[in-house]
Formats: C-alpha cells, sequence, structure tokens
C-alpha cells in the first residue's frame, strides 16, 4: 500500500520556523520526485518546493525561495521541508506528493503527481 506521510505542522509567529516532513512507503522513493504544495484557505492548491529523486536536483517557487529548504534522506524514506522566516501568507494546508523521475520532472504540474499524501496544516500568526 502506497502511503505518504506528511507532519511537522503547527502554529507559528511570523519569522519564526517549521520543519515539515513526507514519510514515503509502497513504492521505491530513490526513483520518485518529491514536490511540497500548499493551499491556502479560499485559494487554489500551489507549489511551493520539489526534490529530485536521484539527482537531488531541488526547485523552489518565487515566494519560498530563500526561505524554504527541501532535502531528502533516501535511506529513510523521507524529505524535510525546513521553513525558515515565515509569513502569514505562507498559511495553509501543506502536502506532499510523489512523481516518477525518469529525467523529466513536471514540478508544479498537479496531474503528474502519481501519490498524495494528506496534509498537514502550518499557520503563521501576525
Amino acid at each position: 500500500e502506497v502511503q505518504l506521510q506528511a507532519s511537522g505542522g503547527g502554529l507559528v509567529q511570523a519569522g519564526g520556523s517549521l520543519r515539515l516532513s513526507c514519510a514515503a512507503s509502497g513504492f521505491p522513493f530513490d526513483d520518485y520526485a518529491i514536490g511540497w504544495f500548499r493551499q491556502a484557505p479560499g485559494k487554489e492548491l500551489e507549489g511551493v518546493s520539489c526534490i529530485g529523486g536521484r539527482e537531488y536536483s531541488t526547485h523552489y517557487t518565487d515566494y519560498v525561495e530563500g526561505r524554504f529548504t527541501i532535502s531528502r534522506d533516501n535511506a529513510q524514506n523521507t524529505v524535510y521541508l525546513h521553513m525558515n522566516s515565515l509569513k502569514p501568507e505562507d498559511t495553509g494546508v501543506y502536502y506532499c506528493a510523489a512523481q516518477r523521475d525518469d529525467g523529466s520532472i513536471w514540478y508544479w504540474d498537479l496531474d503528474q503527481y502519481q501519490y498524495w499524501g494528506q496534509g498537514t496544516q502550518v499557520t503563521v500568526s501576525s
């Protein structure tokens, strides 16, 4: 059974930090890129960051570049999203998703992700 378990969300003040984790099982983790997406209240799901499966290439959207860092531990089948300098506009439900990495990764195309986890809530107070 494929599982993606996102955790680590919570309530934090603006300027604070959180670390999200995405634990995976049931598929060959090394062969998959992992993306983080978020959905703010009343808004559509949007991409945040992505990391490749084997070459560990990392990608960020403009609004988190320089503040968030994505990493992965293939031995633990886990991807992390370190979020620093959090802003109220970072509030939302954060989801992790897996896309097979065949050398071409569609970072922000939701339809290219085969597996999705449940979300974890991040709330940043002003």
